[in-house]
């Protein structure tokens, strides 16, 4: 039971890590001056240029006061995948043996069969050999 739950959780937390390893994602940063308007990580950014009016734009415009960061998380992108026709022949032959013998190892026994199981000897009243006396020397 044990082993089940150690097995499942392992594989989660490979395949989780695998995912987030070639995750790349942006973070995009929108200031007005000093202040921080707007901050998007999937989607594009909002600017406060949206809600002025038209002479408002232009004399900001003229002062630069706003500005745009970005920043890039890039993933790994190089994942080497291989197949078993990239391993030479003396390798496939191991793993293909390996595999073969490592499912083999965990089938069920087949059941022991006892030919006299519900075989029950007759009951002794006497010892024969002490009676008559008769030993093998």
């Amino acid at each position: 039971m044990i082993k089940v739950f150690l097995h499942k959780t392992f594989s989660i937390t490979i395949a989780c890590l695998v995912l987030l390893s070639t995750l790349s994602f942006t973070v995009e940063k929108h200031y007005c001056g000093d202040n921080l308007i707007d901050v998007a990580i999937f989607s594009k950014v909002d600017s406060c240029i949206l809600d002025m009016d038209s002479e408002a734009l232009v004399a900001l415009e003229k002062k630069h006061c706003c500005k745009d960061e970005i920043h890039i998380v890039k993933g790994q992108d190089k994942l080497k995948k291989t197949s078993l026709e990239d391993l030479e022949f003396h390798q496939q032959v191991f793993l293909s043996a390996f595999v073969h013998s490592y499912f083999n190892l965990f089938q069920g026994l087949p059941e022991l069969v006892i030919p006299y199981k519900n075989y029950t000897p007759p009951n002794l009243i006497a010892d024969i050999q002490v009676l008559d006396q008769v030993f093998i020397i």
